[in-house]
């Protein structure tokens, strides 16, 4: 909340205090979650480290038996999504090749600006935090995406979206110069800085070259712009990067820094999780929070088995003489002391061996099947063999029993991303679609047949037709026109673009004023996300196709009648392996496609795909 005469620093520093103070949020009557506790313990969990000390009140280390991560990976690895996943579906007929080309463009984007490094950590900040938070922004004409750490983020755990996002940014001496913020205010900020700190006012080390910024992103009154009083009701998204520093003549005051001040279009950050909350609230219920106690019990666990062990390693002898008191009679062996004992005293060694240490194994061994039931993971997941005797089918049917979850996880991703793309990727793409540059693209199998048969017979007619016209001009008669000669044509091209391999280049027309964004002008950028094909059993695909295989060559060319096609297509719909419209339309007969010169538009005629 902004009060009255509060300048942007005050209501930072607020912020600040209260993400940190650790008084939480209450959830329910009986449950206050700390997202500021939470994220520093599953940094320390993911780690190894305990968050009471890595010593006991005796001084004795304590063992860290780490469940979490194993955990982590698994998650990580099951709901991995790339970038051949993500592609532009056509919303009407017309728009097909329009929406293979657009898919193109995307990929090349991606390709560009490494978005498959941001795809992978982004899926491992999903696994261990469960939710996560990615920033997009132009920088030199290019759009920067990125994964924010928890630990730089100051925000509001129950309302994310519609309150300030605070980043803590901490930079050299040359990056702030760097940035083009206002050197005068840099050079004030840089003679009265300090050393780095974390949030809690710890130090990271001793080093006094960084300087700590906040950078602050919002809706503000537009008086934090203008500074004019009038403007106080007015609100806009705004961007700050400020730093203050403790003012030594006053207590409790501070002299602030504004580094640069503006309006942004739109928010950077979007929070993204694998199982969101259904009320818009942070959750870090993920890999990582949901095992803190069954790891804490683990590592309880272990902790007396190491102490029984340490005891019962040790040689500890009793006896009733006086004159042994405070001796160590291992040491005194070690060293090759004589031991000298009173006479009719007994010396004997204590029953200090371990307590029944199976039973700790196995309590420690029920808190980790515990942990795995609460993340869904099986044991087979995590590469161990099944017990002896265990039909091999069971195993795959409880691999595909646990992967449910984790695939309802990838559509939470999937759709995360659409909005991704939606919000922040494709507008940046079209509006840099304003030229005729050629692209290239890697196909695979069914498009490459595609859009090779479309091209060979565009560019097989082409040929055909100026061989004609140079025949006309040259010799003044009208040539024998023969079908076999244009398939000639065509399979000629068709040679040539195998010599190709796999990879083809396309640009929008041979028309030196056609662009790629007059191309798309018509063309809705609907995304498709394909979140079912990280997790497959290749077994069972394999059989589904090879009895496709068998009833198709079973066919001998005839026809399938309405009930076999219908139950066939059905079989093909459900494995989800190879689609009935793939089958359908690579038995059809290409036609060929005759261009109209100097025409604009999305139809397979007005593209051109350059050798």
């Amino acid at each position: 909340m902004i009060r009255p005469n509060d300048s942007l620093g005050v209501i930072v520093r607020r912020l600040e205090k209260d993400f940190t103070s650790g008084n939480g949020t209450l959830t329910s009557k009986y449950v206050r979650t700390d997202l500021y506790e939470d994220i520093n313990k599953v940094y320390a969990y993911l780690e190894s480290k305990h968050i009471s000390g890595s010593t006991d009140s005796l001084g004795r280390e304590k063992p860290f038996f780490n469940i979490v991560i194993a955990s982590r990976n698994i998650w990580y690895r099951a709901t991995d999504l790339d970038r051949k996943n993500i592609r532009v579906k056509a919303t009407k007929s017309s728009d097909i090749l329009a929406s293979f080309l657009a898919t193109i463009h995307l990929q090349e984007w991606m390709r560009k600006n490494n978005f498959g490094v941001f795809l992978n950590a982004w899926g491992m900040e999903l696994a261990g935090f469960n939710s996560t938070v990615v920033k997009f922004v132009e920088k030199d004409g290019e759009l920067v995406s990125s994964v924010v750490p928890w630990s730089r983020l100051i925000c509001d755990q129950v309302n994310f979206k519609n309150n300030p996002k605070i980043e803590i940014l901490e930079l050299t001496e040359g990056e702030l110069y760097e940035k083009g913020y206002d050197s005068k205010l840099v050079k004030e900020l840089c003679e009265a800085h300090k050393a780095r700190e974390l949030t809690n006012k710890q130090k990271k080390d001793n080093k006094n070259n960084f300087y700590k910024l906040y950078e602050v992103h919002g809706l503000f009154p537009v008086s934090f712009l203008t500074g004019k009083e009038k403007d106080e009701d007015k609100y806009c998204q705004q961007m700050h990067v400020l730093s203050f520093m403790a003012n030594k003549k006053a207590d409790n005051e501070h002299n602030e820094y504004t580094l640069y001040k503006g309006k942004e279009e739109k928010d950077p950050y979007m929070l993204t999780s694998l199982l969101p909350a259904t009320d818009g609230s942070i959750s870090l219920d993920g890999s990582v929070k949901t095992l803190f106690e069954s790891q804490w019990m683990v590592n309880h666990t272990a902790k007396q088995i190491k102490d029984q062990l340490d005891l019962s390693s040790k040689l500890i002898f009793q006896t009733s003489d006086g004159n042994f008191i405070g001796q160590n009679a291992l040491s005194a062996i070690e060293s090759g002391d004589i031991m000298i004992h009173a006479q009719n005293e007994p010396l004997t060694q204590l029953a200090n061996n371990s307590h029944d240490i199976t039973a700790l194994q196995n309590f420690g061994q029920q808190w980790k099947n515990l942990g795995n039931e609460i993340t869904g993971i099986s044991e087979s997941m995590m590469g161990n063999n099944a017990p002896s005797g265990t039909a091999w089918r069971q195993v795959e049917a409880l691999l595909q029993e646990s992967h449910s979850l984790f695939e309802l996880m990838t559509e939470n991703k999937g759709l995360a991303l659409e909005e991704m793309l939606k919000t922040y990727v494709i507008p940046f793409v079209k509006k840099k679609m304003d030229n005729s540059n050629e692209i290239s693209a890697t196909l695979e199998g069914y498009n490459l047949e595609r859009i090779d048969s479309q091209y060979a017979n565009i560019k097989g007619n082409e040929r055909f037709a100026k061989k004609v016209i140079d025949h006309i001009l040259t010799t003044g008669e009208t040539p024998q026109i023969d079908e076999q000669m244009k398939q000639d044509e065509i399979s000629g091209v068709k040679k040539e673009l195998n010599e190709q391999g796999t990879q083809r280049f396309f640009k929008p027309d041979e028309i030196s004023d056609m662009t790629w964004k007059t191309l798309f002008k018509d063309l809705e950028w609907d995304l498709e996300i394909d979140v079912t094909g990280e997790q497959k059993d290749n077994q069972s695909d394999m059989a589904t196709l090879a009895t496709v295989f068998q009833t198709v060559a079973g066919l001998n060319g005839q026809p399938m009648s309405p009930e076999v096609k219908l139950l066939f297509n059905k079989i093909l719909m459900k494995t989800g392996t190879v689609s009935p419209v793939e089958l359908a339309d690579n038995n059809q007969p290409q036609k060929p496609v005759n261009p109209m010169a100097g025409s604009v538009g999305t139809g397979v005629g007005e593209l051109t795909v350059s050798q």
